[in-house]
């Protein structure tokens, strides 16, 4: 009787067993694809740094607080809104164990790792900065092996060296940087790419240009005068500049980066041809042109160039400007903000910050 009923039903409707079955494959497919991109437990590592607090912040105001673990060091714990609005955990990128605890403890399916040191710093601890940024994304990538885990980790201009192309750096492109910062990164990049590969872990990165905010201070980056500009401007300070007139370095205003960190990982996979990492571009200027943008709103305004010859043989090693076309077909990469808009909006909120 069932039998004939279901058959019956099937005829009425003309309905066939392999179209139902195709379109139940398709829906359990679309919800996959849903939980995988919408409904996320991320885990931030390095949510109290330059990059981390801001993303950390981000995450939780479009995924919900409880689904957003600030990951941090001894010494580096989160305070204030961070550690008030949503769950944290120490998470140690040289402490696999760690890494393996906090993710099952919070059934973790994405991971951020933010863990790295800058530049400048980097080039006087070049041991600790392998640890980190190699040694610890091994840990890493081995933890969403064992876990099924997306991973996020930056790259950077930095991954380019003196013999890459400087005008318009292709996607694809010679690779031969002259810092430990930029050997990592390169590293990171080709590490993120095997595991994705050989083991098919859903790995994506970005090559970040110098990062400008006002939320939290920079720590030690080639780039950090473009943000040391704006709070002098904000002080009635004169700024002294430490790279040269006419050094071109491609810079983004931090909400345009914390869109690409988060737009990347919910991009729909099949549309990557690209994985890590990709270059994204906003602005190129030198420290003539900011300071020039900044004197039309700080009239008053002063700088002089006293030139760091560390800062600077790095800056001559980078790109003046990126092509970022890859990101924009692949992702729909889109910045919001140039130079001007972003000059606003950080005058703005320092002048808010620091009075």
């Amino acid at each position: 009787m069932f039998f004939a009923l279901r058959a019956s039903i099937f005829t009425i409707f003309k309905i066939s067993i392999p179209y139902l079955v195709k379109k139940i494959c398709l829906l359990c497919s679309l919800v996959n694809i849903y939980l995988k991109i919408f409904m996320k437990n991320v885990l931030v590592i390095g949510s109290t740094g330059q990059i981390g607090s801001e993303l950390t912040r981000e995450l939780r105001k479009r995924y919900g607080n409880d689904n957003i673990v600030a990951g941090f060091i001894k010494g580096a714990e989160p305070t204030g809104e961070l550690k008030e609005t949503g769950p944290a955990a120490e998470a140690d990128v040289t402490n696999p164990e760690m890494i393996a605890n906090v993710v099952k403890k919070h059934n973790v399916d994405t991971i951020y790792n933010l863990a790295a040191l800058l530049s400048v710093v980097a080039e006087n601890k070049p041991r600790l900065a392998w640890k980190i940024g190699v040694d610890g994304l091994w840990n890493i990538l081995e933890v969403a092996r064992e876990n099924g885990c997306a991973v996020f980790t930056p790259s950077s201009i930095g991954s380019f060296g003196p013999s890459t192309p400087r005008v318009l750096t292709p996607q694809d492109t010679v690779q031969r940087p002259g810092t430990i910062y930029g050997v990592s990164k390169v590293t990171t990049e080709l590490l993120s790419d095997y595991y994705f590969k050989k083991y098919g872990v859903d790995t994506r990165s970005v090559r970040f240009p110098g990062l400008i905010s006002y939320v939290t201070p920079p720590g030690g980056g080639t780039t950090d005068y473009a943000v040391d500009i704006y709070y002098a401007a904000v002080r009635g300070e004169e700024f002294v500049c430490p790279i040269k007139k006419g050094t071109l370095m491609d810079m983004m205003y931090m909400p345009d980066g914390l869109h690409a960190a988060i737009s990347l990982m919910e991009a729909d996979p099949s549309r990557l041809k690209h994985r890590n990492g990709f270059n994204i571009a906003s602005m190129s200027f030198d420290p003539e042109k900011i300071y020039q943008t900044i004197k039309r709103y700080k009239p008053d305004f002063k700088m002089v160039y006293d030139v760091d010859p560390l800062k600077q043989g790095i800056a001559d090693s980078w790109p003046d400007c990126l092509d970022d076309s890859a990101a924009r077909e692949e992702w729909d990469w889109r910045p919001q903000f140039d130079l001007d808009s972003m000059t606003v909006d950080m005058l703005k909120n320092l002048e808010r910050k620091l009075k």
